[in-house]
């Protein structure tokens, strides 16, 4: 792996899992201003408990120096998550600046997964048929 890339892994990397983490213990504690959010998009404020702890476990996940399969799966909570949040901030017809910051985290989250180190990646191997 190339310097830059490790460079642009570390920095998407270390940006999602600071906003995944700031973010994730605000909304497992319900504060700083996510109750009303998540009121006004019409979902239920447990739904903040539980997502915020499986972003904080996420972000254990993508930092652990091993478990690709554990990886791939924080991946996509953390994709099925901001794109989830953006959507729900346009369908209910709310500024596009509201849904920015879900939309930058998704970027860092793509980054983050396209310039992992090959150590971090899950490895299929076709060959292997379990029929």
């Amino acid at each position: 792996m190339s310097t830059r890339n490790k460079i642009i892994y570390w920095g998407a990397t270390l940006f999602l899992s600071l906003g995944m983490l700031a973010g994730g213990i605000q909304q497992m504690l319900q504060i700083g201003g996510y109750t009303e959010i998540v009121t006004r998009l019409g979902y239920p404020l447990y739904m903040l408990s539980i997502i915020g702890i499986w972003k904080i476990l996420g972000v254990i996940a993508i930092l652990l120096p091993k478990a690709p399969l554990l990886k791939e799966w924080a991946y996509a909570g953390f994709f099925f998550t901001m794109t989830g949040a953006a959507i729900s901030h346009l369908a209910m017809k709310e500024p596009f600046v509201e849904a920015v910051p879900s939309i930058i985290l998704l970027i860092a989250v793509i980054v983050s997964w396209y310039f992992r180190p090959v150590s971090r990646k899950l490895i299929i191997n076709p060959s292997f048929n379990t029929f």
